[in-house]
């Protein structure tokens, strides 16, 4: 899996491992796999669904703190 092609809405390979870690963690909480898979594991079976782009997900824009909010200094 070295070699691995991304879907096109996937950016970076970081982003593909983190949609699919957070698809593991469901499969592993009980929800049933999106693939037919001869796999067991939630994480390959993740993989899978992820590459098959039945795993939707969406970037959402970091919300900057306001200012004046943080903790005291001095």
């Amino acid at each position: 899996m070295s070699n691995l092609i991304l879907p096109r809405d996937v950016d970076s390979k970081f982003r593909f491992i983190t949609v699919a870690a957070q698809r593991a963690k469901q499969l592993q909480g009980g929800a049933k796999p999106r693939v037919d898979t001869h796999s067991r594991k939630p994480t390959r079976i993740a993989v899978e669904e992820t590459l098959a782009g039945t795993v939707s997900w969406e970037m959402r824009e970091e919300v900057a703190p306001a200012e004046g909010g943080g903790p005291a200094k001095g």
